[in-house]
């Protein structure tokens, strides 16, 4: 177990895993928190495909919009206090990276949504944190090719860069009448989805198992096909189609994948990491909408309610664990070193 420990120098991102302390340890606030807000802008999207079909009020996605924002802006500020350098050795750190561009994702969500009332405004910042994205995503991608980075070290996150950024980028963008760049961004997601896929599921399947404290974000797994059929949708209009339906056959089987890994996520106790589930499953929610609305099946209103049913109830559930750890002094910052031995509860 030491040498997975000096591998996944995770401690204040994940709470478990890190180096021994040889000093008093001091509290940091990692880049992984970024997926409280994430989490809940991609149920407010779950909340937005539902309208389509239940004609459920506009103010109740807004009302979550509003939340994630206002969460977001709170953690950057608080990360960004840590300083500079801080930040730049996130960058560098093969595990903590990828996280660092959900700010800018999550922020080109809520820009699109403030598009429906300031379309001007939020056409402008789809574009600008779509590029910040990029950005991020070019600069990590180039840090990992020449950073040697340990096979160990690879774990889903690294789909949220340009993947998650890129596929994210087809909706928003659609949603504020960019088809080119839209179309764009399509070619810059799934291709990234194509060319990491197989080294991400090639760490998984033959490498040593995640540490439990990194488990969660297995869950990121689901996220890339569920965001391609969405962006295909965007793309597409009312129509679906071959490119649809091999979309979907490979959500299915991710989806299975996810249910065959309950018993694995059954045994993790609360972590700030469960957040990680939040987003992919929203997506996967949203897709699921997307095709009730189109196939229109019957029962089709019935599927639709208890599909935003359970991702609204596990988000929120989770969300009350949150406010809990939060008032424990729990959530936010962990320490860098001296982990709690693997018998210990988690933090949270």
């Amino acid at each position: 177990m030491s040498d997975v420990r000096e591998k996944y120098k995770l401690a204040p991102g994940f709470g478990g895993l890190g180096r021994r302390a040889t000093r008093p340890t001091r509290g940091r606030v990692p880049p992984n928190r970024f997926s409280v807000p994430l989490g809940l802008a991609g149920l407010a999207t779950a909340w937005h495909a539902a309208g389509a079909k239940l004609g459920t009020p506009a103010a109740v996605p807004d009302a979550i919009d509003i939340l994630a924002a206002v969460v977001l802006l709170i953690a950057v500020w608080i990360y960004a206090a840590q300083g500079a350098r801080r930040v730049l050795a996130d960058l560098r750190d093969p595990v903590q990276s990828p996280f660092l561009a959900v700010p800018a994702i999550t922020a080109m969500m809520l820009a699109a949504a403030l598009a429906s009332v300031a379309f001007t405004a939020g056409r402008i910042l789809v574009v600008v944190f779509l590029a910040v994205t990029v950005a991020v995503g070019g600069w990590l991608l180039g840090r990992w090719i020449t950073g040697d980075t340990d096979q160990a070290s690879v774990h889903p996150g690294y789909y949220l860069p340009t993947v998650a950024g890129g596929l994210v980028g087809v909706i928003t963008l659609m949603q504020v009448h960019l088809r080119g760049l839209a179309e764009a961004a399509f070619g810059l997601g799934i291709l990234s989805w194509v060319l990491l896929g197989s080294v991400v599921l090639s760490r998984l399947i033959t490498a040593k198992a995640l540490p439990a404290p990194l488990q969660p974000v297995t869950a990121i797994e689901l996220a890339p096909p569920a965001l391609a059929g969405v962006a295909w949708f965007a793309l597409a209009g009312r129509g679906g189609g071959l490119i649809a339906y091999a979309i979907g056959g490979y959500l299915v089987l991710m989806a299975l994948v996810q249910v065959r890994l309950l018993p694995v996520y059954l045994k993790l106790r609360f972590s700030p990491g469960f957040w990680a589930f939040t987003f992919p499953y929203a997506i996967f929610i949203t897709c699921a909408v997307e095709w009730i609305t189109r196939t229109n099946p019957p029962g089709a209103t019935a599927y639709a309610i208890a599909a935003i049913t359970a991702i609204t109830v596990f988000i929120g559930a989770i969300a009350t664990r949150t406010v809990i750890a939060l008032a424990r002094g729990q959530f936010l910052a962990q320490p860098a070193d001296n982990p709690p031995s693997p018998r210990m509860p988690m933090p949270g």
